[in-house]
């Protein structure tokens, strides 16, 4: 009876698509941060997707392919961009190992999954952003419903005592599977908040509304008491610094190898003076962030370590094609070692999966499936340096700082979690991604544009 009572909500939608398929994109952003699971409403079910956002997704993909049949008019210089190209291989990728996956059914639905994210929010985006407009709207979209669970989740909070960190696990829910997602698109908005209180372009009374925003999604940030996403904007804000200041690339890689050599000097030290680290995550902040370091105690810390064991095991055991995408849930159990094992450690991935973007790939997919990624994710912070120092327009140099910085705080995230097979990440991860592609072709175009002699009209008579 659900079904057939949203039949003419979803016609209509359909309608909206086939004439006017930006206005599915913008409402995609929109719902994507307000989206819930279906087993919240069907527990019964066996599978799972968020609604109504990757129904909407997998129509936009159906959209998507249809325009590239029919109309063949696509926008080039986005299919064939060395990002989009990047793409393509690690998606021809993750289909070789999904044909070799050891549970097939898993790894082509883990396959259509991530087709249909990069369909609607990376290309179809990225053609929305093509004349360099409706950025802004874009990022506006995703932090208004944003905004609206931050208020729910406090409000959620407040009941519970502010700085209960204990409360922070489960106040995002449904919204947020758990609070490091949620922590992890509040710092990713950050940058472009902090860009719109501060830009002088802008009036003051959206200035305003920008610092109300940003107070919002702040908040959040903080009771998210997500340590990764605090950590992830700390560095983030270092790589920002490092732009601002044009330090060049030789100095920067020197100082990065002199760092790693140190640590593989002292790592024995090292080791031993994290051991001695007891602090256990708390509401109190300080001794939250202190437990970071904390690898002999902490739960949550001596788990993330358990999963990585087990995605290295994996990996060791399938180097090239691994046991095939979105598979490491159910195959990681019996790479647990019972001295790895921690009072959260379950064999169900629950809490999380393999807590990290480059790990879990590694297992799932083998070296190239790491690999593809690494390469997509380097290939977006040379595109992003590369048409930020080459462009003179003031917006699109903020806007593709802010969406490198937003992007780097989740690349940075990534070591610690992995949320990049959710909306509530892949509307910013991907729709940025488009930003930063689209100002490069534009960036492109006006470079190639001044560089055009003008001829004055005698010499050209």
């Amino acid at each position: 009876m659900l079904l057939l009572n949203t039949l003419p909500l979803v016609l209509v939608i359909v309608l909206i698509a086939l004439y006017s398929f930006d206005k599915i994109v913008y409402l995609v952003a929109f719902l994507a941060p307000l989206s819930v699971p279906l087993l919240e409403i069907m527990p019964s079910l066996g599978f799972d997707m968020y609604l109504p956002t990757e129904p909407l997704l997998f129509g936009l993909l159906i959209i998507f392919i249809l325009k590239i049949l029919s109309a063949r008019n696509f926008d080039k210089a986005i299919l064939l961009h060395p990002i989009s190209l990047l793409i393509y291989l690690n998606l021809f990728w993750i289909l070789i190992s999904s044909v070799s996956s050891t549970m097939p059914i898993v790894s082509f639905k883990f396959l259509l999954m991530r087709i249909w994210f990069v369909a609607g929010l990376y290309f179809l985006t990225a053609k929305l952003f093509s004349d360099g407009k409706n950025m802004e709207k874009y990022v506006w979209l995703y932090v208004s419903g944003l905004v609206i669970v931050v208020c729910y989740s406090t409000y959620r909070h407040l009941g519970y005592g502010l700085w209960d960190k204990q409360a922070a696990h489960f106040v995002v829910s449904p919204f947020y599977r758990d609070h490091t997602s949620y922590g992890a698109v509040t710092a990713m908005y950050l940058p472009f908040l902090v860009l719109f209180a501060l830009n002088k372009k802008f009036s003051q009374k959206l200035r305003l509304l920008s610092a109300g925003a940003l107070a919002f999604v702040f908040l959040g940030f903080i009771l998210s008491y997500s340590r990764a996403a605090w950590l992830s904007i700390v560095l983030a804000f270092g790589v920002w610094i490092i732009i601002k200041l044009k330090i060049r690339f030789k100095p920067l890689f020197i100082g990065i190898i002199s760092v790693l050599v140190l640590f593989l000097v002292f790592q024995s030290q090292i080791l031993m003076k994290l051991e001695q680290n007891s602090e256990q995550s708390s509401a109190n902040m300080m001794t939250h962030i202190s437990s970071m370091s904390n690898i002999t105690t902490d739960a949550s810390n001596l788990e993330r370590i358990n999963r990585w064991s087990c995605a290295l095991r994996m990996f060791a055991d399938k180097p090239i094609f691994g046991y095939g995408p979105g598979t490491y849930m159910f195959k990681y159990a019996p790479y647990q070692l019972s001295k790895d094992r921690t009072i959260i450690s379950t064999n169900s991935a629950d809490g999380g999966n393999a807590h990290s973007e480059y790990l879990g790939p590694m297992a799932e997919s083998g070296l190239f499936g790491v690999l593809t990624y690494l390469l997509i994710i380097g290939m977006v912070i040379y595109t992003a340096i590369n048409a930020y120092t080459r462009l003179n327009d003031y917006r699109l140099r903020s806007i593709i700082l802010a969406a490198l910085i937003g992007l780097i705080t989740y690349y940075i995230h990534g070591f610690l979690n992995n949320f990049l097979d959710t909306d509530k990440i892949s509307v910013p991860f991907w729709g940025f991604t488009a930003m930063i592609v689209a100002i490069d072709i534009i960036s492109k175009k006006k470079t190639n544009t001044d560089s055009i002699p003008v001829q004055n009209e005698e010499e050209s008579s």
